[in-house]
């Protein structure tokens, strides 16, 4: 339990009303007893706000005098609400030390206070960071590094000579180092192409479960600082992702592309291979990006959701552009030829 005084000072927020309510949790508007805290993001939000039992309140300050009950005035309650949830983290801690099934080659390093869990393997010239924690399960590969209190949930495959940052959290069945899609075509068939690079990722980056990052070609694969993966989220070989960038699931990256910095992918994004996106570039649902984007800005593509019978008129009817355009290049030529038609236009 924690008292709404010590959070308001733990988070540097204005208290409102009765310092000593004590507090287990954080939950929505609609469900929250009052015992536990809670945040109004939005001002359409105070529909739920007027009925809830939540025993405090997050919210902005011009919307105090709307809440009669205890509160943490914020600028920004969603980023509070954030900053909050790590002071009621239950997330089970894991035990330090080397469980007896791990397989841990002689020349690992392991740093102070390292977790690793059991079956676990940890191949030759591994560096653990302090703080580290390796979950059940999880493979590290020859020659691969992993920074202080970075956490690898179980099943998570890091290849040889992949570089992870600092405090950076890596969800099960993630995969790190995967060969690049490299193939040279030939008479007897497809030739891979192996791939020498490798990857290397920032700090305080997270990557969602069953993503993939691949190695690089020649050159490796870089994440950098405070990048964030959804779940099954695939960067191809040799692309750099800059920091504070953010894609969103079912997302994925052609091999050498070039992402700038604060950008954001929502949701089924694909980007083609070998282009560059500007810093602060922020594409909408299904977006298809087969081009560079010098400009920054928001991007949308694709094609709205509509009754199956309208939807079939229209892709038909895009099938036959390419008639249409020719057909009205040949009109417009036509039209030119006519005496005196511009003037009776003008």
């Amino acid at each position: 339990m924690l008292k709404l005084g010590d959070i308001a000072k733990r988070l540097n927020l204005e208290l409102l009303g009765e310092p000593n309510i004590e507090l287990e949790g954080i939950a929505p508007l609609a469900t929250a007893k009052a015992e536990q805290l809670s945040f109004v993001a939005k001002a359409t939000h105070w529909s739920e706000a007027d009925t809830t039992q939540a025993g405090a309140l997050i919210l902005r300050p011009e919307w105090a005098e709307r809440w009669s009950g205890a509160g943490l005035l914020s600028e920004d309650p969603y980023l509070s609400f954030a900053q909050a949830t790590h002071l009621f983290d239950e997330r089970p801690v894991a035990p330090e030390g080397v469980h007896g099934s791990a397989v841990v080659h002689e020349t690992v390093v392991l740093g102070a206070d390292v977790s690793v869990g059991a079956n676990a393997v940890l191949e030759e010239g591994v560096v653990i960071g302090d703080g580290a924690t390796i979950g059940a399960g999880v493979y590290v590969g020859h020659h691969t590094q992993i920074g202080s209190s970075t956490r690898l949930y179980p099943n998570a495959v890091l290849y040889h000579r992949v570089v992870i940052g600092a405090h950076c959290i890596i969800h099960s069945n993630a995969t790190i180092g995967s060969d690049g899609f490299g193939f040279a075509p030939s008479a007897e068939g497809w030739v891979k192409i192996l791939q020498q690079g490798g990857v290397r990722i920032g700090d305080r980056v997270e990557i969602g479960a069953g993503s993939t990052i691949d190695r690089g070609a020649l050159e490796d694969t870089i994440i950098e600082d405070n990048v964030i993966l959804d779940n099954l989220v695939h960067i191809a070989h040799n692309v750099r992702v800059g920091e504070r960038t953010a894609f969103a699931a079912c997302s994925g990256v052609g091999g050498s592309t070039i992402i700038g910095k604060d950008c954001t992918f929502a949701g089924m994004v694909g980007i083609a291979d070998h282009i560059t996106i500007a810093d602060n570039v922020h594409i909408n649902g299904q977006g298809r990006v087969s081009k560079s984007l010098e400009e920054p800005g928001l991007y949308a593509s694709g094609t709205p959701i509509q009754p199956y019978r309208d939807w079939s008129k229209n892709a038909v009817r895009f099938e036959q552009l390419a008639v249409l355009a020719r057909r009205v290049k040949a009109l417009e030529k036509q039209l030119a030829k006519v005496p005196g038609l511009e003037e009776k236009g003008s």
